[in-house]
């Protein structure tokens, strides 16, 4: 796979965007439970919006995950195949920051709405 010069210049920014991208957080948080087969994550993180993660977006989002070394893909040879998916360690620590901005966003909602109205206002009496 060739690297990509952005990829080459600032690693780590890539790797942010894909642990922060709005599949991903949802795939680490829901994978620091306990591992999922692919049709249950699918489920699981469906619950999370109005619109659910197309399978393909979910396969993506998974292969880049486990290219980066925070997923494990666990295939069985049994009929029918069973795949699993779980966090590495570096997944598991990954995932705990991720929860823990996701905790913190729910916990000042409010704030941020303020905010948000605050703003609105100002806008419109300018």
């Amino acid at each position: 796979m060739a690297v990509s010069d952005s990829e080459a210049l600032c690693p780590y920014r890539l790797v942010l965007e894909h642990v922060t991208s709005r599949w991903g957080v949802l795939v680490l948080i829901q994978l620091l439970d306990r591992p999922y087969r692919f049709s249950e994550l699918r489920r699981a993180i469906g619950t999370y919006g109005s619109r659910g993660v197309s399978e393909k977006m979910l396969t993506q989002t998974l292969q880049t995950l486990e290219r980066d070394g925070l997923v494990h893909r666990d295939a069985r040879p049994v009929i029918p195949p069973r795949v699993d998916y779980s966090l590495t360690d570096l997944g598991r620590e990954a995932a705990e920051q991720v929860r823990s901005l996701a905790q913190w966003t729910h916990r000042r909602m409010d704030d941020v709405e303020k905010a948000r109205r605050g703003y609105d206002e100002a806008r419109a009496a300018s």
